[in-house]
């Protein structure tokens, strides 16, 4: 199967598999983006080219984007971890959105303490929020020390200098970050 026709089918199965999950028939789907249930089921089994003007309309009906759509299928599934011994951080990124306005999701298992030195407290603009999954994190916010502990969670504006380490040994959290705050805390 050439790239182009794995492509094309991947297409018409995710369109397929939406309609089903919305528990739609074909008659269903076919209403809503004004095509008939005999040229939809032709494109979703693939005797039927899918038209620009086609894929548009069943995308909007079914509430999903062009994008989602077409996506390659390429995607991680095993995340491997990304070392920092430096600065005593693993990090597994488990979703990540590209572009300035994207948010990346990780893992972080955190080694080492907080550093103390103003100039390591790092000040960015954006938001950064966390839950401690095991251990305990401190959170140093300008001139105040928070403790989050395990089951806990801390959200803060990244305008106020910040750091963060373990505290009484390792610790792993999930954060959110918005693209400043990735590229401080994910890279060395």
């Amino acid at each position: 199967m050439t790239q182009d026709a794995e492509m094309d089918a991947l297409v018409r199965a995710r369109i397929r598999g939406l309609r089903l999950a919305k528990g739609w028939s074909l008659d269903d789907l076919a209403a809503r983006c004004y095509l008939s249930p005999s040229t939809l089921s032709r494109i979703e089994t693939g005797h039927r080219r899918i038209g620009l003007d086609q894929l548009t309309a069943i995308a909007r009906a079914l509430g999903a984007s062009l994008d989602s759509l077409v996506e390659t299928a390429g995607e991680e599934v095993v995340i491997k971890p990304h070392h920092q011994p430096e600065r005593g951080i693993t990090t597994w990124v488990l979703d990540h959105e590209p572009g300035g306005k994207g948010m990346t999701v990780a893992r972080m298992r955190i080694t080492r303490p907080a550093s103390r030195d103003p100039e390591a407290m790092g000040v960015h603009p954006g938001r950064d929020w966390f839950t401690v999954l095991s251990g305990r994190i401190e959170l140093l916010l300008g001139e105040r020390t928070i403790i989050v502990e395990a089951g806990q969670a801390a959200a803060f504006s990244t305008m106020t200098p910040h750091a963060f380490g373990a505290l009484g040994g390792p610790a792993e959290v999930i954060t959110i970050l918005d693209h400043d705050g990735e590229r401080t805390h994910l890279t060395a």
